[in-house]
């Protein structure tokens, strides 16, 4: 049987647009059930309002069995007068058409600057690829979500902002600073930390005791102009650029800084901003990881330091630093999200490497990993843009960040891990990081783990002729079996010999519907109908 992909649905699949965008909206809407809309669907056609538009089986069913057929010529104002016609009146469909637009603007920054950005990296020299840097992050910017379709949008940013502050556009800036009264701070900041003079404070700027300087993104700055314990600073000081997450950007060879930004992605109810409880939880997960990785020494995984940062119990004022191992600073450190990004050498970033025996290394390293997270009663949403491969001359090794949307099975890890000061998950803030349901966590695994960071790559690999799909789900069976053992029955049964696989309503959830209807707890863990369970597909190779 043919090995093609296709579908409109997939990740990192060729070619842009509003078709194609609307294509992939309709396809999340019918995926996530959106308003009943899969009792529209009759015969292979979706009826909707307005307009029959042809279904096909998604070859492989990723997420979903049936997508809108490619030759389907879809119109976002299709798709709009779709849902309205739909939508309970209490939905916000105003925002989740700003979303769409917002992401065909973006789309059309890309295609007239885009080459000229890649002319200007193919110059960057080998040397300057290397390390936890923004070479790789912003090949990767171009990238479609593998599963949101208006990924690539950013509530209530212009065009110009884009251009000066997007990971896509590879640019730097300067960063702004403030003098903040009475800060809540933990760790030591690094010793490149501007002293007040530096930034143009006097004596006389009141930075005393009880005052300390914060970062400031310059999008941020007319939010912390006239904060009543906040002073901005009058020069700027330090030149960084944006990683793949836009608002943490690379301030030096192993540094990173995480700063709030006044914008929604994936989402209108995503905010990117910093509630100051995120830092002190995901600093305490990385502890935890650091006692597994203490008993699991053989593990391959690197993780990012980030104890150190600041807060103004205000989420547009505060800050994370982030320090990256030295074993990173020679190496090629390449998110999972630019593994099938276009390399401005021609090509797709992967194929530097070898990419069979690659993805089979990064399989076993990834799975490895989270399955002995799991038996310990930790899953985490550490999806492409947080899990990057680390590339030497020695084995692979996955380095991890950003932990604070962890989820934690308490009594399950208080068996394997005995309380221990610093590492207690009672001391979170944010309790919907605990929980005592297994089925939760498993949808954790398979969302993330399995999904965005398994399953979505092989669709592209297979997407762009490196990779048959037959050749990468066997080799993600394989080695998530080999992981599974003989020991972990519950996750297999969730996984490998599952029925059908959850998947997360995340256009519902994010922008459409509001928490106090679908009743999730967090957006971010919102499930919708589930899907076929792929890696069990007999009908495509």
């Amino acid at each position: 049987m043919d090995d093609r992909v296709t579908g409109t649905g997939g990740p990192g699949a060729a070619g842009g647009g509003e078709a194609r965008l609307a294509a992939r909206v309709l396809d999340a809407l019918l995926r996530e059930d959106y308003a009943g809309l899969r009792r529209l669907v009759r015969h292979g056609t979706l009826e909707l309002p307005g307009r029959a538009v042809r279904l096909t089986r998604a070859r492989p069913p990723f997420l979903s069995d049936l997508v809108v057929d490619p030759a389907e010529n879809v119109r976002l104002s299709e798709v709009f007068a779709a849902v309205r016609a739909l939508a309970d009146p209490r939905d916000d469909v105003a925002a989740f058409e700003r979303e769409c637009l917002d992401a065909v603007a973006t789309l059309k920054l890309h295609r007239d600057a885009g080459p000229a950005v890649y002319r200007r990296l193919a110059r960057v020299p080998d040397r300057l690829r290397t390390g936890p840097g923004t070479f790789y992050d912003a090949l990767a910017a171009y990238n479609e979500h593998p599963v949101h379709p208006a990924g690539h949008a950013r509530a209530g940013l212009s065009a110009a902002d884009l251009r000066r502050y997007a990971p896509e556009f590879a640019p730097s800036f300067p960063l702004r600073w403030a003098v903040v009264r009475k800060p809540e701070v933990a760790g030591s900041p690094p010793g490149w930390w501007p002293s007040p003079a530096d930034v143009g404070l006097g004596p006389d700027a009141g930075l005393g005791s009880d005052a300390a300087l914060f970062p400031v993104h310059p999008l941020t700055v007319p939010h912390v102009r006239g904060h009543p314990r906040a002073v901005l600073a009058p020069d700027p000081y330090l030149t960084v650029a944006p990683t793949l997450s836009m608002r943490t950007v690379a301030a030096g060879p192993l540094v990173h800084v995480k700063l709030p930004l006044p914008t929604s992605t994936l989402g209108l109810r995503n905010r990117r901003t910093i509630k100051p409880g995120t830092l002190a939880d995901g600093a305490l997960v990385e502890r935890l990881l650091r006692r597994v990785l203490h008993r699991e020494h053989a593990l391959p995984v690197l993780l990012a330091d980030e104890q150190t940062y600041g807060h103004a119990r205000d989420p547009l004022l505060a800050y994370l630093v982030r320090r990256f191992p030295p074993e990173t600073a020679g190496a090629h450190v390449v998110p999972v999200a630019a593994l099938t990004a276009k390399a401005p050498d021609g090509g797709r970033v992967i194929e530097r490497w070898d990419v069979k025996q690659l993805f089979d290394a990064y399989l076993s390293a990834l799975f490895s990993w989270n399955v002995a997270l799991f038996r310990y009663g930790i899953a985490l949403e550490a999806h492409q843009q947080n899990v990057a491969l680390v590339l030497d001359d020695g084995p692979l090794r996955l380095l991890v960040k950003d932990n604070d949307g962890a989820l934690l099975h308490t009594s399950r890890l208080r068996e394997r891990l005995p309380r221990s000061p610093g590492t207690d998950p009672d001391d979170l803030i944010d309790r919907r990081m605990t929980t005592d349901d297994d089925e939760a966590l498993a949808r954790v695994f398979v969302t993330i783990t399995l999904h965005l960071c398994a399953a979505a790559p092989a669709l592209g690999l297979a997407e762009h002729g490196l990779l048959p799909w037959s050749a990468g789900r066997a080799m993600i069976r394989d080695r998530l079996d080999e992981a599974l053992g003989r020991d972990a029955p519950f996750l297999r049964s969730r996984t490998l010999d599952a029925d059908a696989l959850p998947g997360k309503a995340m256009v519902t959830a994010g922008t459409l519907v509001d928490k106090a209807r679908t009743g999730a707890a967090d957006i971010n863990k919102h499930y919708g109908p589930p899907g076929p369970n792929y890696l069990r597909d007999t009908g495509f190779p």
